[in-house]
């Protein structure tokens, strides 16, 4: 008899101990809802802030109240930058913190307006912050409301990484620097506007001024192979060169450039530039009635010029740059360097 009731007694035992383990299994989670965003204290909406070159080691603190999901969370604040009205489209990143402030510098805001967005130094320029609240990699992140600033950044002397482009066209010479193209944001992509001044010409790319680390196309299939075969161009002209050396591709566009805008008649038709191989430059005089204008290559929009900052620096699609009086008018059109420029002159 003590038999036929063990077995019923032990599996009710182990049923029992199963569904306490199973009930555990299912503890109710935290509960992810947002009462309260993060909120930016200092600095307040609305400050100026100077920014010298003699203070650059000087702290920048950025502060906010916390945000509150329903439940401790460890949150992690990433400060943003960007300029005013972008709506954060090329938002800068300040740094990052799991505490409620973070100690930057004034050197690294300096950079992150002068440099990465281009800001005009000496200059007022309108941009706003904010903070981008995460808790985990799974939930989407939190923004607060941004603070309006208007800072001035202070003009420093930037040093942009770069490749030769050494080629039949300048004598087979990697160490001359006026024939070279530029990384602008530091990230191993380089571009630059390149004069080959004959048919079938032929270049490679090195990474320094001598032929030690040297790239070339085998192939001719857009990717490069280190001792490859030289590149070839086919026709004379004026083109953009880009390379990317995180993956070891390249193309090339050849360019020629024009004006357009109702401060030339039209906004379908272009004024053709003329390219000038001594000063290295587009150019172009003509007259032109109040209105405005932009540049942009073989009768496309496809690659356009304008002035978002209205700083004299140019970035691809651009705002419309204006032209306040008419009259006959002398214009530049400069793609060397890292930093594409122009310069509108009335005669």
């Amino acid at each position: 008899m003590n038999k036929k009731f063990f077995f019923p007694t032990f599996l009710a035992v182990v049923l029992f101990a199963a569904g306490c383990e199973k009930q555990g299994d299912f503890a109710p989670s935290p509960v992810y809802k947002v009462n309260a965003l993060p909120v930016i204290t200092s600095p307040a909406d609305a400050t100026v802030i100077t920014l010298t070159a003699d203070k650059e080691n000087d702290p920048f603190v950025v502060t906010w109240t916390g945000a509150d999901f329903g439940f401790r969370a460890a949150t992690t604040y990433t400060v943003e930058i960007d300029r005013a009205g972008n709506d954060f489209a090329d938002a800068v990143i300040l740094g990052t913190s799991t505490g409620l402030s973070l100690n930057s510098t004034v050197s690294k805001l300096n950079t992150a307006l002068f440099t990465t967005l281009g800001l005009p130094g000496e200059t007022i320029s309108d941009v706003e912050m904010r903070l981008v609240a995460r808790v985990s990699s799974e939930v989407d992140p939190e923004y607060s409301a941004p603070v309006s600033l208007q800072i001035n950044p202070y003009t420093i002397v930037i040093i942009y990484p770069q490749l030769q482009v050494p080629g039949s066209y300048q004598g087979w010479d990697p160490a001359n620097n006026s024939t070279i193209i530029f990384s602008a944001k530091s990230d191993n992509r380089y571009e630059g506007y390149i004069y080959f001044n004959a048919d079938n010409t032929e270049h490679k790319y090195t990474d320094g001024p001598s032929w030690t680390t040297n790239y070339g196309d085998t192939g001719e299939d857009g990717t490069l192979d280190q001792n490859g075969d030289n590149l070839k161009i086919p026709v004379a002209g004026v083109y953009r060169l880009n390379v990317n050396l995180n993956n070891l591709t390249h193309t090339r566009l050849r360019t020629d450039w024009g004006l357009i805008g109702s401060a030339t008649g039209s906004w379908d038709v272009d004024q053709n530039m003329t390219y000038d191989p001594v000063a290295n430059k587009w150019t172009i005089t003509l007259d032109l009635v109040g209105g405005e204008i932009k540049f942009r290559a073989n009768d496309d929009w496809g690659v356009n010029f304008g002035d978002t900052q209205l700083n004299k620096s140019l970035e691809y699609g651009g705002d419309n740059i204006p032209v306040a009086d008419p009259g006959n008018y002398t214009i530049d059109l400069i793609l060397s360097g890292a930093v594409y420029t122009y310069n509108i002159k009335k005669n």
